[in-house]
Formats: C-alpha cells, structure tokens, sequence
C-alpha cells in the first residue's frame, strides 16, 4: 500500500476547516466554494427559466433568446415571488407578479409602472458556464470563481466514447454517496447482477483535496454480466492472472468522484465522472449528476446496438447503491449521531477528507453578495390624473 501524503496545515479559524472539526462527518455541509451541475442543459429550454436548489437556496437558471444561460437567487426583490414563475424577455427575466425584470447580473432594469428612473437594487447572481451536457454554478464567493478548479469532462466530448448521463435524486447525505463508490469491498451487495466478485486494493494515494485508490477484480463464481463484459470489450474468464486484470481508479478530488479503468495495455475503457448536490440546507438529500463514458470497440456500432443493455445493466447496480445508502442515512437519524465502525484505510482517510474540505453544518450558508432591495430615494404615490 502507498503511504498517505502528509497533510497540510490549514489556517485556524478559517472557513475551509474548522479549528475543531465535527465528530460527525454527516453534519458537515459541502463546501459553497466549488463548480456544481445544478442541472442538465436539456432541461433549460431557450426562453424559459428552470427552478433547481443548492443547499436549501433557490436558484433560478434562465436561458435567454440568443441560448445563454445565467443564474440568480429564485425570488423577486419586490414580493420575494419565485422569478422561475417569470417570463424570459429577450436577454432578460420578467417577474410574473409586476413585472419587474432583472438583467443576467441580477440588475433591476425595468418597472413597469415607475420607469428606469428609480429603480431598486437587484438580486443575487451567481457565475454560470455549461460543459459536458450540464449547467455549472459557482455557489459560494464569486471572487474565487475565475481561480476555482472545474472539472475535466473531455471523455463526455470525446467521439471515442459514448457516454451515458445519468443522475436521480438520492435521500442521504453526499458523504454517504463518496464512500459508497470509493469502497468497492461492497461488491457482495450487487451478487445478483455481477456474480461473486472479489475486490483487492493495490493502494492508495492521497493529496491536499484529494485521495484514491487502485483495485483489481476476481470472479470467483457466476458468468460475466453481458453490461460488463460492453464496458470492457471482451469476455473476462475467473481469476485470471494479475498481469491480465483491468485496473480501477477511483478518485475523490473534492467534491466530485472519478471511477477510471484501464486495461493491462493502459487504455482507459470506461471513465466515470459524478458530481453529489446537496439539494436541501440540512444537506440530507442529493441530486446525483454522473457522466458514465466507454470507449467504442473496433466494430463500429457494435456499442450503439448493444447500449440498452448496459442502460438496464447500469442502472440495477444503480439502484442496488442507492438503496444501500439511504438505509445507512436512516440509520444516522434513528440513532442521532455517526455509530459507524469504520475500518478499511481508504475510507477513513476519506472520511477525514471530506471533513477537512467541507464547513461545519450553517457555516456556509449566505456567501456572496445577497443584496437585499433598497430604493435610491423613496417612491410617492402619484395623484390620480
């Protein structure tokens, strides 16, 4: 096994760790200062606003006449109405109450009834990009969104592949969804779908916001599911020799996760990306983006054809985790607190991880600029002509 990579020191105080972090990894809130899918760039039609959540905060995505996408806090600065309910006008978004309309900066440009010549302060806005199929929000402090890392989606572009986006709603906190992947011992879970399947670690490797770790594959009873065997190209025997085996990777680079494998001639064959969005403030539900990309075989369509299969495939594993992750969330509320006992390697030095990188549950709430409405000068009733 690979040693850990020391840590680094944070600085006492700051919002990136607390001086005392939590016991309890489950109330630890993701940190705002990152790129977050918020939703698929398919469900933010051209001149039509969509509602989605971060963390208990309504965001509203608008897309506007010429296809750009930009986001603001979902409510009106006059009547705190949903502006989700509004109308897209051209480049801009017209609450459905007054119509007050408020530019892609979150300016108020327009009131109706009053003109330009007074108008209030706006609302929030939040820095928006689209990449791979998704609609990205920085959620935290907009100053630090130009020099915050975005995640690498270039398999999701790449015609070498064929990638699959998937993603539901899960009743967990993201912590539970990070160890659930990073931990392939749970291969016993998914018996029914892939046989009996033996997972060995070749070690692990750890960085200031990131860790992963190596594992290789037994069948030691059961035939090779036909979604496993598209993944990889071709049948896979029992218990072949290691220097024959398919390597997986899999990467927590916080927040998101990566599950890589590659083949003993180092060809990656499949490259998952997944992003956990916590979609209420305690954090105790998630919206699951993942971009599942394969690499095509040498038959051309040969994967096309057979691409249903790995969507059923796919999804019963799927499913089976799911399920899994929202009992252990149910079991956290039942008992009050973290009764887990946990002892493999990997996952405690992950569970440290994502405690270091998150804030304490609160302390990320209401970054950036949130501008409550003022007037300029007050507004008097005008006589009646």
């Amino acid at each position: 096994m690979h040693a850990a990579l020391p840590q680094g020191e944070q600085e006492a105080g700051s919002i990136d760790t607390p001086t005392k972090p939590p016991r309890d990894l489950r109330r630890v809130d993701i940190h705002p200062d990152h790129w977050y899918p918020l939703a698929w760039s398919s469900e933010v039609k051209t001149g039509h606003a969509h509602g989605v959540r971060f963390a208990g905060d309504p965001i509203v995505l608008v897309r506007t006449a010429s296809g750009k996408v930009f986001a603001l806090e979902d409510r009106c600065a006059h009547r705190q109405v949903p502006l989700s309910a509004g109308v897209v006008d051209g480049e801009s978004i017209r609450c459905c109450y007054h119509g007050w309309t408020y530019d892609c900066t979150g300016r108020c440009t327009d009131i109706p009834y009053l003109g330009r010549e007074r108008l209030p302060n706006g609302v929030r806005a939040y820095p928006c990009r689209e990449a791979g199929g998704l609609v990205f929000v920085f959620t935290g402090d907009p100053a630090r969104a130009d020099v915050a890392k975005f995640p690498d989606l270039s398999s999701a572009t790449d015609r070498a592949y064929k990638t699959r986006r998937f993603g539901r709603e899960v009743k967990c906190h993201y912590s539970f969804m990070h160890e659930n992947l990073m931990d392939m011992n749970h291969q016993f879970l998914h018996r029914r779908q892939m046989g009996s399947m033996r997972a060995r670690s070749l070690g692990r490797r750890r960085g200031e916001d990131w860790i992963e770790v190596d594992y290789i594959f037994a069948r030691e009873a059961g035939k090779q599911p036909i979604g496993e065997a598209l993944v990889f190209g071709q049948k896979r025997g029992t218990k072949p020799d290691d220097g024959e085996k398919d390597v997986m990777t899999i990467r927590t680079e916080y927040p998101y996760q990566t599950l890589k494998i590659r083949t003993k001639d180092d060809t990656m064959v499949m490259d998952l990306w997944i992003a956990y969005v916590p979609l209420d403030a305690e954090q105790r539900t998630n919206r699951t983006f993942g971009l599942l990309s394969i690499r095509r075989p040498k038959i051309p369509l040969l994967l096309d054809a057979a691409w249903p299969l790995l969507v059923w495939f796919t999804e019963r594993i799927f499913k089976e985790d799911r399920w899994i992750v929202e009992r252990e969330q149910e079991a956290h509320d039942r008992q009050g607190a973290d009764h887990n006992h946990e002892v493999f390697p990997v996952i405690i030095e992950l569970r440290a991880l994502l405690t270091e990188r998150g804030v304490p549950h609160g302390a990320g709430r209401s970054t950036g600029d949130t501008r409550r409405v003022h007037f300029i000068q007050p507004i008097h009733e005008q006589p009646a002509s």
